[in-house]
């Protein structure tokens, strides 16, 4: 979808629904009908499960359904209305510990709080305001301002803070973490906020427009926001004492695709959905919808700032753009992940319905696809591309800790794809019929899945043995067990 040039700003609620409607041009009549309730049951077993498969938690340990919602055999949750919208490619994260889970709700306008046993994987919420935080204190919540319509969020890599984007109140929002507890608390100083438009206890920021996803930087010296109507980036500094976030002046604070006072001009940079940083914390890429584009920025550690490189390097695009490489099925280009060793790069895009992979410059961070059908992995068939299945109208993106696995969320209906990486070339390739996949019952040779329809974002544990889905429409969390790993010792 390309964004008007001047625009009013949408209900979380609608956007979603505007972009349902446009992913279901992909897709056959009826595969976005409202899903059935389903019965209370685990996803299929697998006799010998390959290394990398799937398998969701019997019972209600698989599963967190919002309260108001059909619970299908899942558990009851509070604040977890609307998770994972289309617009929101990082709306779960996991504390670095791995003893937290925090879920962006947008439907709820609130952050979903979940401690998490670190042994069996299953997740539960605290009572009363140690479960959530949302605006105006609703459902029992801690109070909190900004939140209207939160779709991405992150942690701080000492685990102090979580950071989340808003998009109805076009506002980034801070939090301080209980490290103990998981609990988060805002300031209501003015730091605990940052905001386009005038909102009481909010500072003001730029470049913040229809903000769509955040990340930390590793070194826990930056934050950055991409801006999905906006078509832009914004540049925290992060005060490593206490999390709270402080733009730069001038054009070091921001990166726009049209020239905007006191901020850059970079190329190909319309609807930033998806964003990574390498672990190197040397080179930040972001996903581009419209634009059909990954971009490549140059990060400084010393001052955060994004330096874009010229003659070509700094943008792989499908429809070629001068001062950009043309590259392959990237129209839509929504979710960024890079491997653990820093030497791939992978994006999934809704239309192109792909996962493309590339291959990364250890001394640039400069991207190449790599070449041939291991450059693309397309839903049904491409030319020039390997075959991929439960890949219509991918968003959320995961690659494995121990690199042996990549992970792709799809939209519509709801279906998690289950990748091979090959640790050498970094070229990935669907597991074979059966454990190639997890999805609703509607998705043919998948083992079927409970909580799944409308997910766009994945998380996995440190210890890469559970992964976690978030689903819109279902209104959920999905907890799977990741096969092939030894269980991590209990304390």
């Amino acid at each position: 979808m390309r964004p008007p040039a001047r625009y009013s700003r949408p209900s979380p609620r609608a956007l979603a629904a505007s972009l349902t409607l446009a992913a279901a041009l992909l897709l056959p009549a009826g595969a976005l009908a409202a899903p059935a309730p389903q019965a209370a049951q685990p996803a299929s077993p697998q006799p010998t499960p390959a290394p990398g498969t799937l398998v969701q938690l019997s019972g209600a340990k698989g599963c967190l359904v919002d309260r108001s919602a059909d619970p299908g055999g899942c558990a009851p949750a509070r604040a977890l209305k609307g998770p994972a919208t289309l617009l929101g490619s990082r709306a779960v994260a996991l504390s670095p510990d791995g003893k937290s889970l925090y879920v962006a709700s947008a439907g709820s306008d609130a952050i979903a709080i979940f401690k998490r046993d670190p042994g069996t994987g299953t997740l539960t919420q605290g009572r009363g305001a140690a479960g959530c935080i949302a605006a105006k204190g609703a459902e029992g919540c801690t109070s909190a301002v900004g939140l209207d319509g939160p779709n991405s969020v992150a942690v701080s890599p000492d685990g102090r803070n979580v950071y989340a984007t808003s998009l109805g109140s076009e506002a980034v929002t801070v939090f301080h973490r209980d490290r103990s507890s998981g609990a988060l608390s805002q300031s209501r100083d003015g730091s605990g906020c940052i905001a386009t438009l005038p909102l009481p206890g909010c500072a003001s920021g730029r470049a913040l427009g229809g903000p769509d996803v955040i990340v930390a930087s590793p070194d826990g010296r930056n934050v950055y926001v991409g801006s999905f109507f906006g078509n832009a980036i914004a540049v925290f500094s992060r005060d490593p004492a206490g999390g709270a976030l402080t733009q730069p002046a001038g054009s070091s604070g921001c990166i726009t695709a049209t020239p905007t006072s006191g901020c850059a001009t970079g190329l190909a940079l319309a609807a930033i959905e998806g964003m990574a940083i390498s672990g190197d914390g040397k080179s930040l890429y972001a996903g581009a919808a419209v634009s059909e584009a990954v971009d490549t920025f140059t990060r400084n550690p010393s001052t955060g700032a994004l330096t874009q490189a010229s003659g070509g390097g700094g943008c792989v695009v499908s429809t070629p753009l001068a001062g950009c490489t043309t590259g392959a099925q990237l129209d839509g280009a929504d979710a960024v992940a890079v491997s653990p060793n820093g030497k791939d790069v992978y994006v999934t895009s809704l239309f192109s319905k792909s996962v493309t992979s590339f291959s990364r410059s250890a001394a640039s961070g400069l991207l190449t696809q790599k070449p041939g059908s291991s450059g693309c992995l397309v839903f049904m068939r491409s030319t020039g591309c390997s075959f991929g299945r439960a890949l219509n109208a991918p968003e959320g993106l995961a690659v494995s800790p121990d690199g042996t696995n990549v992970y792709a969320a799809s939209f519509v209906p709801g279906a998690i794809a289950v990748l091979n990486r090959s640790k050498r070339s970094g070229a990935v390739a669907q597991k074979p019929n059966g454990v190639g996949c997890v999805a609703v019952p509607a998705v043919p040779e998948c083992p079927t899945g409970r909580a799944m329809s409308g997910l766009s974002s994945l998380v996995l544990s440190p210890d890469g043995r559970f992964l976690y889905a978030a689903a819109a429409r279902s209104d959920a969390i999905a907890t799977f067990r990741r096969s092939g790993r030894r269980p991590a010792p209990r304390h």
